[in-house]
């Protein structure tokens, strides 16, 4: 029954990854899996990092990263989101979608916030090691299979509808962050 719990865990928290990877990968146009296994990769170990630091510091970053996580994955998704409709709209070479090892980390911190706050609630709730190493592993497949799937949607959405995608794709990402910084995500 854990295994099933995990898998439902790392998908809920992999959502916001799907979104970020497909909005962003819109200026990538053509991906091959060269390019994209590392995107995956960063994104995954990212997310079990920051899942894991949660866990094992809960007690104490608790009460600090409640109070600014919506705040900084705000700021991220404005920064990304921001950036791409600009951009977009300016018709200048993209550099703020998953082109270059910076966008990635900044997209990969932007998602991975929650999985930081899931750590702490699973230190709080006396998470096993054993139930957390199924979580971790969990988390780390299914982040890799959905950015997978993120980036080579959105690269052929992006080759196929150009421009329009990338300043939806910037909306969609501001609209995440209000969603977050609001409570609505």
């Amino acid at each position: 029954m854990w295994i099933l719990e995990a898998i439902l865990l790392a998908l809920s928290l992999c959502a916001d990854c799907f979104a970020v990877t497909t909005c962003s990968s819109l200026t990538l146009r053509r991906v091959t899996w060269r390019e994209v296994f590392p995107i995956a990769l960063i994104f995954s170990t990212i997310h079990i990092i920051l899942m894991l630091s949660g866990w094992l510091f809960g007690d104490l970053f608790a009460g600090y990263l409640h109070r600014i996580a919506d705040i900084i994955g705000f700021l991220l998704l404005l920064y990304v989101g921001g950036s791409m409709i600009i951009e977009a709209l300016r018709g200048e070479e993209q550099n703020h979608n998953l082109n270059g090892f910076k966008n990635i980390v900044i997209g990969a911190v932007a998602t991975s916030i929650d999985a930081f706050a899931v750590g702490i609630s699973l230190s709080f709730c006396g998470t096993s090691l054993k139930t957390m190493a199924a979580d971790v592993v969990a988390l780390f497949i299914v982040t890799f299979l959905v950015v997978t799937v993120g980036v080579f949607g959105g690269a052929k959405i992006g080759d196929r509808f150009g421009k329009p995608a990338e300043i939806v794709g910037g909306i969609v990402l501001v609209a995440i962050g209000i969603g977050v910084l609001t409570g609505l995500i």
